[in-house]
């Protein structure tokens, strides 16, 4: 379980979140967020599990794996790092803005390339 603290860390971090804004943000108390962190909660609920996917933008099945949750494995949900850590620190984009964002990236690798 330790290795789901290490990553719940790494999200909220790279989310630029404290534990009290977490804890505003889905009504979980920061010193159990902090115990779930250090790896003294072993076993989670799914619901906050789920919630905290949710506010980092990270993957509601990587953290219950992590928590020891049986998860089937699928192809399609495993997600490249980059991707991942690029969603981490975007949030949620609308369709334009994912549309806007690829465009860019086009043309900045066009532009290297040159």
């Amino acid at each position: 379980m330790k290795e789901l603290g290490l990553e719940l860390t790494r999200l909220r971090k790279a989310s630029g979140l404290t534990l009290r804004r977490v804890e505003a943000a889905i009504g979980v108390s920061n010193a159990y967020l902090s115990q779930l962190e250090t790896g003294k909660i072993k076993t989670p609920s799914p619901n906050t599990l789920f919630k905290l996917s949710q506010l980092f933008g990270g993957s509601y099945e990587d953290l219950m794996e992590k928590a020891g949750y049986p998860v089937p494995q699928s192809q399609s949900r495993q997600v490249p790092e980059t991707v991942s850590r690029l969603a981490a620190r975007v949030g949620d984009v609308s369709s334009s803005e994912a549309d806007a964002l690829a465009d860019y990236l086009k043309f900045l690798r066009q532009q290297r390339a040159e």
